[in-house]
């Protein structure tokens, strides 16, 4: 359909049919859905708003939705199609790590591909746009939806969220096994005060534009067809009533020209905000901010039509919306082709595949972090017999809150894993302890987990046969972690550490058997002081999904040599958060490694820096890098600079290293940051092999908001480091002459 043709099809309609294809519903109005992904009230709506409505949240299967659709075209007079959305996080069916855990692969082709097979098995099942990729930059891991972001750097997560966006949409969405993708959560939804989860954001607008906004700018750069609105103010105004931030930076300054919806229930929440008195007011902000579609609400429809008739809402800015809508519709070939890519024999074909589960193995060992090995790894498969124990060893709970389209009964668990690879006279395995503490009750979505009765007898038979397993083993892998639900949307937390019983069971273990390994399945960066002191290894395997058991396996087993970097750093305890690589020097800066005195910007009980920083992973090898160069020590507004190291394996083991290019602006109108990612390669070099590493450097990556707020670089001199993480001293200096 053409564009005329859309003009022509919207000049028909009425105001009631348009302000309806504003609204987005559940499948529970048309005989679908079992999820609810909110704080869901079933609602009553007119039987003709049902039959027009715009678009449907969170209703898979392809004959499911096949059957939604023609009975909806045979009630709709317009023969407008539906929009089918969903939350298509890490994965439909083939569950990937949790994008946190896809963050640390720092591998933008590996990211690409998991998003392409989520799309191509989610479009089979019908679906049209997935609410993905989320870049929200985050800071503290209390917060729990940080294991919806890809980590706590503007570069890395732009890199990779546009990664994800050119994986779901391909060359274009008119290609099969395509869907749009939806940009989320704007802006700044990862810096929630308190790191609790709706709560208020307040920062300087600098900070916004050089930390917030980069990443979502990148996606829209790379195509992404939609934006989600935050919960969070921005400014002192909820993002989805927030004019400024919507119509004059997204739509006039950025150019953003796709749909806007609401996250669930938003426009609502303008109310409970304090900056709406009614659902009038609310709808008025929500409208003239550009925001398209009304999550899950009935404010559009009970309000707008009463606005624009007293004239208090340009009838104008509800044909913009709709025909923003209506464009994104035939651009997903929906007016020619209501099904699109529904097919209930592809679905058969392609979910789970051999390929997807294969890729999803993949990416789970690229995923997982080395984070301590004192010797203890990797494990024999012949010469020591090892006890896994504890509540992860053979649970199948390892996809994450958001992975709320997966079937659990599809994953492959540690025990599975390890009982292909290793004779089983050489391993035994205990639960030990149930993931929780007892009386621990907590709640989300469609899940309840509350703990079954606790027995003390059955715990304490547990525990002695776990403490039992590791007297009479050589080594033990503990595998620990949160539950999955006490991370995602709703699950901050102000302590971050493993559960108490957890904690017991690793004690009692350690007074037995000290040679412990740690694999840890969560969805944030956690307190490890205890772990950290006590295990000899420590694996951050993060919530890997359906392969997880065999990722976990090859690395424990060296199959596939770790290389995984933190894309979020961890603190030493909570008392330090936010903690993060590319903080400000302060006038009284603490050096690293100095004890310093009372009158610096210090802790007196811990250090400054992270106990595990941004970037920073082990490897079974060892790297060397040396001849650090630059081909000039002078860079010009036109010209470019050339780093160059050389990297060298110099363990005994084939590996991946993450050469990371960081720049520190040494001196600026504004204080800048003590080192920014600016660049990334991946190399896999054989023991003895070397390779020279090359990074560009121009003066477009130079440039930050100066004092004048004007997005520019200005001359002086900056420092060039290179190596294996954000924690490193070896640099190069050069001086920008414009």
């Amino acid at each position: 359909m053409n564009q005329s043709a859309l003009e022509e099809l919207l000049a028909k309609m009425t105001l009631e049919e348009k302000i309806d294809q504003l609204l987005q519903l559940t499948g529970d109005y048309y005989k679908g859905s079992d999820i609810s992904t909110g704080p869901s009230s079933y609602m009553k709506f007119e039987e003709d708003t049902v039959n027009n409505t715009g678009s449907i949240l969170n209703v898979l299967g392809a004959k499911k939705l096949k059957q939604i659709q023609t009975e909806y075209m045979e009630k709709n007079r317009h023969k407008i199609p539906l929009l089918f959305m969903a939350d298509i996080i890490n994965g439909y069916k083939t569950i990937f790590p949790i994008p946190l855990g896809l963050g640390s692969t720092f591998n933008p082709d590996l990211v690409q591909e998991s998003a392409a097979v989520a799309a191509k098995e989610s479009a089979a099942a019908g679906l049209h746009i997935t609410f993905s990729p989320m870049v929200d930059l985050v800071r503290d891991p209390r917060w729990g939806r940080v294991m919806e972001s890809t980590g706590e750097d503007a570069y890395l997560n732009g890199l990779l969220g546009a990664a994800m966006v050119q994986g779901y949409q391909g060359e274009s969405l008119s290609e099969e096994g395509t869907l749009a993708a939806c940009v989320k959560h704007f802006a700044a939804y990862g810096a929630a005060e308190g790191g609790r989860d709706y709560n208020t954001v307040d920062m300087s607008e600098r900070t916004l534009r050089e930390q917030y906004l980069p990443a979502y700018k990148a996606t829209l750069d790379a195509g992404c067809a939609m934006v989600m609105t935050a919960f969070n103010t921005v400014d002192g105004i909820p993002a989805t009533g927030n004019k400024w931030l919507m119509k004059d930076l997204l739509r006039d300054e950025w150019g953003f020209e796709g749909v806007l919806i609401s996250d669930y229930a938003a426009i609502a929440e303008l109310m409970a905000h304090g900056v709406a008195e009614d659902g009038e007011e609310a709808a008025k902000l929500a409208i003239e901010a550009g925001v398209d579609i009304d999550m899950v609400t009935p404010v559009y429809v009970h309000n707008l039509k009463k606005l624009v008739d007293e004239r208090k809402v340009s009838e104008q800015l509800i044909d913009e919306s709709v025909m923003r809508v209506l464009q994104l519709k035939n651009q997903l070939g929906l007016f020619e082709n209501p099904y699109r890519f529904a097919d209930e024999e592809k679905e058969k074909e392609i979910i789970l595949s051999d390929e997807h589960r294969n890729l999803a193995r993949k990416i789970v060992s690229e995923s997982l972090v080395l984070l301590k090995n004192e010797g203890a790894l990797p494990l024999s498969k012949n010469n020591q017999s090892i006890a896994f124990i504890g509540p992860y060893v053979d649970s199948k709970a390892l996809s994450g809150l958001w992975s709320i389209h997966g079937d659990s009964d599809q994953v492959v668990t540690l025990k599975q894993a390890v009982s292909e690879k290793v004779d089983g006279s050489k391993v035994g395995f205990a639960k030990g302890t149930e993931i929780l503490d007892p009386d621990t009750k907590i709640s989300g979505f469609a899940h309840e987990v509350e703990e079954k009765e606790f027995n003390p007898e059955a715990a304490k038979a547990d525990l002695q046969e776990a403490v039992e397993l590791a007297k009479k083993s050589d080594v033990v892998v503990m595998a620990l972690g949160e539950h999955f639900i006490q991370s995602g949307e709703g699950g901050s937390r102000a302590a971050i550490t493993l559960p108490e019983i957890q904690l017991d069971l690793f004690r009692k273990v350690y007074e037995v058997n000290p040679n412990i390994v740690v694999v840890l399945f969560n969805g944030r960066p956690l307190d490890l002081k205890e772990i950290n002191e006590k295990a000899n290894a420590i694996v951050e395997a993060w919530f890997p999904g359906t392969e997880g058991g065999n990722g976990v396996a090859d690395i424990l087993f060296n199959d596939v040599n770790p290389s995984g970097k933190l894309s979020m750093s961890f603190p030493h305890s909570v008392g330090q958060i936010p903690v993060y690589y590319n903080s400000f020097n302060t006038g009284r800066p603490l050096k690293k490694g100095e004890a310093g005195h009372r009158f610096q910007s210090r802790y007196t009980d811990i250090p400054n820096e992270p106990l595990f920083p941004f970037g920073y992973g082990l490897s079974y090898t060892e790297f060397e890098f040396f001849d650090f160069a630059l081909d000039n020590k002078v860079l010009t507004n036109t010209g470019k600079l050339t780093a160059s190291i050389t990297v060298k394996n110099t363990g005994k083991y084939a590996g991946k290293e993450t050469v990371q290019l960081y720049i520190q602006d040494l001196a600026g109108s504004v204080v800048r940051p003590v080192k920014e990612l600016k660049g990334l390669k991946k190399v896999e070099l054989q023991p003895g092999e070397s390779k020279t590493i090359e990074f560009t450097i121009t003066e477009e990556m130079l440039r930050f908001y100066t004092a004048d707020m004007k997005f520019e670089s200005e001359n002086g001199k900056f420092k060039i480091y290179i190596g294996s993480n954000s924690d490193m001293d070896i640099f190069e200096e050069f001086e920008l002459r414009k």
